[in-house]
């Protein structure tokens, strides 16, 4: 059920993601990876800031989709050089 849970979270957050960034996009499974790497670097980011991790489903979509953004960011940065 956890991995469910990781699933659908990345689903969303990856989808966000790429309706914030604009771009080509990734496709479905590239969006939920992006999604599920987000929630990591967003929730380490908000953890270093101070913030709690407790909040539910909206905290955690908003901090995964923090984190794809930054994520996106730095591959698009990548994919120039």
């Amino acid at each position: 059920m956890y991995l469910l849970w990781w699933i659908i979270v990345g689903l969303i957050a990856g989808w966000a993601t790429g309706k914030i960034m604009k771009g080509g996009g990734y496709g479905v499974g590239m969006d939920i990876v992006i999604g599920m790497v987000g929630a990591i670097i967003g929730g380490f980011i908000m953890r270093l800031a101070g913030f709690s991790s407790e909040g539910g489903l909206i905290y955690t979509i908003l901090v995964a989709i923090l984190g794809g953004v930054i994520l996106t960011w730095i591959i698009r940065q990548l994919k120039k050089a």
